[in-house]
């Protein structure tokens, strides 16, 4: 049987804060060091597939730029495609796009307008959920497409920051390994 408490205190072990980075103010949860050392990367993605399920999903959504590794190895571990959500200007054919605030500024996302379609079950992954901006343009740029949003997977959740209740306001399931407001990691 695998030891969730341990996994979470090993995946702690490799998480740094920053303080006042990308500005002043903010403390930054650097998830870095978790993809670096194969053992924790493989916990994260081995927790998440295992939460998600083999499939349940035809298609994983990596977000620029930290979804893409996660959300690679979750694919290939579920058995199911993988498409990327870009910034403007990276993807070569028609795309829906979509721009949002962030904590600390305003950004777009992009994605193929036939990357998916009615009828797919698809997984959104991301490194870190904050204030929800980037996680509702996701969600909204997937649902373009027709497909069905199964979750939106996090290694790392901030609820005080208000994100996870925008995403399930739109009736979307979070699959988060660790809770960043958490006192003790």
């Amino acid at each position: 049987m695998f030891d969730r408490d341990a996994a979470e205190r090993l995946l702690w072990s490799r998480v740094q804060d920053v303080p006042d980075w990308p500005q002043p103010g903010i403390l930054f949860r650097d998830l870095t060091p978790l993809l670096a050392d194969p053992v924790t990367f493989a916990t994260a993605v081995d927790l998440v597939a295992v939460q998600i399920g083999r499939g349940n999903v035809d298609l994983v959504v990596g977000v620029e730029a930290r979804g893409f590794p996660y959300g690679a190895a979750l694919a290939y571990h579920l058995g199911a495609g993988f498409v990327t959500l870009r910034k403007p200007g990276k993807l070569p054919r028609l795309v829906h796009a979509q721009s949002y605030d962030l904590e600390y500024g305003s950004a777009t996302l992009e994605l193929h307008q036939d990357a998916a379609g009615p009828g797919s079950r698809v997984v959104i992954v991301d490194d870190v959920l904050a204030t929800g901006g980037t996680a509702c343009a996701a969600i909204d740029l997937v649902q373009r497409t027709g497909a069905t949003i199964v979750s939106f997977a996090v290694i790392m959740d901030l609820p005080s920051l208000g994100g996870s209740s925008r995403v399930r306001e739109r009736g979307i399931s979070i699959t988060a390994l660790l809770d960043g407001d958490a006192p003790v990691h």
